[in-house]
C-alpha cells in the first residue's frame, strides 16, 4: 500500500514549488533584460504568489540576486565553483557549453546593471571557492602575488573570457574553452615550477 505525504511534506512540496516558482519568474525578468520585472512586486505577479511570501523567500534585493545567481549557475553547469586545479580545467568544456546555451540570459549577466548586481552579490562565496580550488598550486606564492594568479585563472575559467571571445573573435563555447584551457595550463605549469618567485620574475 502506498504511504500518503504526511501533512509537514505536503507544506515543504508547497514551499519548494512557491520559490521554485519565484526563481523561474526571475530568471525570466532578468534574461528579458528589464529591470522592472526584477521587483518583488512584478515576481509576485509573474509567478502568481503573493508579494508578501516573495518577501518571506527573498527578503532583500540581496537574496534575489543571490538567488538568481544560482539558478542561472544551475542552468550552466552542475557545480558552481571548481573543486581543484585540474577541475578548473575539467569543468571548462561543459562550463563554456553551457554559456553558448544560455547566451542571451549570459549576455544579460555580462553587460547590464543587473548582472553586475547578480555578480557582485557572490564576490564573497566566489572568492572564498577559488582560493580554495587553488590553494595548492599557489601556496607559495606571497601576496600579492597569490591573488593575482588566482584573479587571472579565475577571470580565464568564467563568462567574461567567454564573451569576449564571442563578441570580439567570434569564438563559439567550444574553441574558448579550447583556448582558455591551453591558457590556464601554461599558468598552473609556470606556477608548479615557479615557487616562492613573484610574478614579476619571468625566470
Amino acid at each position: 500500500m502506498a504511504t500518503l505525504p504526511t501533512p509537514s511534506g505536503k507544506r515543504a512540496a508547497r514551499r519548494e514549488d512557491m520559490r521554485s516558482r519565484i526563481e523561474a519568474a526571475l530568471l525570466d525578468g532578468f534574461a528579458s533584460g528589464e529591470p522592472a520585472r526584477l521587483g518583488h512586486d512584478a515576481l509576485a505577479e509573474a509567478a502568481g504568489v503573493s508579494r508578501r511570501t516573495v518577501y518571506r523567500y527573498f527578503p532583500d534585493k540581496d537574496a534575489l540576486m543571490k538567488a538568481l545567481w544560482n539558478r542561472l549557475a544551475s542552468a550552466i553547469a552542475p557545480a558552481a565553483w571548481p573543486e581543484s586545479g585540474p577541475d578548473v580545467l575539467a569543468r571548462l568544456p561543459g562550463l563554456f557549453a553551457g554559456f553558448d546555451a544560455n547566451a542571451p540570459t549570459m549576455i544579460v549577466a555580462m553587460a547590464s546593471a543587473q548582472g553586475r548586481a547578480m555578480r557582485n552579490a557572490m564576490t564573497s562565496e566566489r572568492s572564498t571557492a577559488w582560493r580554495a580550488a587553488l590553494a595548492k598550486e599557489t601556496e607559495a606564492l606571497a601576496e600579492p602575488d597569490r591573488t593575482m594568479a588566482i584573479a587571472v585563472i579565475q577571470y580565464l575559467g568564467a563568462g567574461f573570457a567567454w564573451s569576449e571571445m564571442r563578441d570580439q573573435w567570434g569564438l563559439d563555447g567550444a574553441a574558448s574553452a579550447a583556448a582558455c584551457g591551453w591558457a590556464i595550463r601554461t599558468l598552473l605549469k609556470d606556477l608548479a615550477s615557479r615557487g616562492e618567485r613573484p610574478l614579476a620574475h619571468a625566470d
